[in-house]
């Protein structure tokens, strides 16, 4: 983008010069609107995750014997939600801030199988292009028990097709663990910011991983150029997919009984943030979208995101959503948070969510690596750099007067919400990988 036309969307979007500076700020959107209003801009119904939700429970007994882990819980991925009272005490103390409510982790950082909030999204779409050709073929019905797709007839069958990605890491993980289970020849494209033990985790599953020195894009684009020269390869559409979104979405209904479980109630008086780390938007996006079918206007989104990578507080400011890139206006989208170094934007997510999403923020590395060494000190719990962002997201709201006044969000009702932070990306670092994120953890 030539400099006079940054310079024109500078003058009509002042935010973009804390964001060209790198400085961790907020934007909390004037514009953020009721379910009702904002549902049909998004595409999708409550009826779509249903079914997705019933998928889901079709392939729980091929989950529960491929993947001894989730026997526990019958099959079903999913995480536990905890309080993290210590953490929001240190948090107080290290940011001198006063937290009002409730401060709880989602722990989709030790999602079984693939130990990330991917196994969502990445894992669902498989199924579901597994279920399609398997019934579209008369291997399979719907009313059959999915153990079946253990025996080697499937893997035979499911050989004889492709599946590929391009991934920062931990959606190529995904994708890459569940197609290798089920017999595809899967291919993960990688950017250069993937983790090295990523690509050899992928490697020792027999999944071809396709290494590039460029960003992101460029490993989207070539896993889509692979899939477009052979009839037998299906491409995973991070930045489109429905499919993918609607996997991430299920999370919305599993939170609300976990809720009921502890006996957490979201309402008017008692209002639910949640704050999720943000890179080309599915997963977030999913999610959020689960969450605002689950809790209606009484949970409150925010997306944080690497002040090096914004994309989609850019693409949702300034209106152009995909049609703007980071790189764009300067910034190198080069950060420690492997799986947040994204430099555009799903445009299909920031349409669809732009109604629904409260606020953005950025952080920095140095933030990152703080509240990395915060969560461990205080409860414990190590995460990977990106796992954290959401941690920032609790700061904006909490420092954000006119935000708080223009929702009606009282110093009363402050203190009877729930928190939660949304972590990411965790359980399946190396112990010595984690020990150099602890390394440079400072408090």
């Amino acid at each position: 983008m030539i400099n006079n036309k940054v310079e024109f969307l500078k003058k009509q979007f002042p935010f973009l010069e804390k964001l060209i500076a790198l400085t961790e700020t907020n934007w909390f959107n004037p514009n953020v609107t009721s379910v009702k209003e904002a549902l049909p801009y998004v595409g999708l119904t409550a009826e779509d995750v249903r079914d997705a939700s019933a998928r889901l429970e079709r392939f729980a007994p091929f989950i529960a014997n491929a993947f001894p882990e989730t026997q526990s819980s019958n099959g079903l991925i999913e995480s536990d939600v905890i309080d993290i009272a210590n953490m929001k005490q240190a948090l107080c103390a290290n940011q001198t801030l006063d937290i009002p409510g409730r401060l709880m982790l989602k722990k989709d950082s030790h999602l079984p199988i693939s130990g990330s909030i991917k196994a969502r999204g990445g894992i669902y779409e498989v199924l579901t292009h597994a279920e399609n050709l398997a019934i579209k073929s008369g291997l399979l019905n719907k009313t059959d028990d999915y153990q079946c797709l253990l025996n080697n007839s499937f893997k035979r069958f499911f050989s004889q097709y492709s599946i590929t990605v391009g991934s920062t890491g931990n959606l190529g993980l995904s994708i890459g663990i569940i197609s290798a289970k089920l017999g595809f020849s899967v291919t993960v494209h990688m950017s250069a910011d993937a983790r090295q033990w990523k690509k050899d985790r992928l490697r020792s599953l027999g999944v071809h991983v396709v290494e590039y020195n460029q960003d992101y894009g460029a490993a989207v684009c070539e896993a889509r150029k692979q899939a477009e020269n052979d009839a037998s390869c299906y491409f995973i559409d991070d930045e489109n997919s429905k499919t993918l979104f609607l996997g991430y979405s299920v999370a919305g209904e599993r939170l609300k009984k976990q809720f009921d479980h502890l006996g957490i109630i979201v309402d008017q008086e008692q209002p639910l943030f949640v704050y999720l780390p943000c890179g080309v938007g599915g997963g977030p996006g999913g999610v959020a979208f689960g969450l605002k079918l689950a809790f209606g206007d009484h949970v409150h989104c925010i997306f944080a995101e690497p002040t090096h990578s914004p994309c989609m507080f850019l693409g949702v400011h300034t209106g152009l959503h995909d049609a703007i890139s980071v790189q764009d206006i300067g910034i190198d989208n080069i950060t420690d948070a492997d799986g947040l170094a994204v430099g555009r934007a799903s445009g299909f997510v920031g349409r669809a969510m732009e109604r629904l999403i409260d606020g953005y923020c950025t952080i920095s590395d140095e933030s990152l690596y703080r509240y990395l060494g915060l969560l461990y000190k205080s409860e414990n719990i190590a995460l990977e750099p990106s796992a954290l962002a959401g941690m920032h997201g609790l700061k904006a709201v909490v420092e954000n007067s006119e935000y708080k006044t223009r929702m009606g969000l009282t110093e009363k009702v402050m203190e009877n919400a729930t928190h939660i932070v949304w972590a990411t990306g965790g359980a399946m670092v190396p112990p010595e990988e984690m020990e150099k994120y602890l390394s440079q953890a400072t408090i």
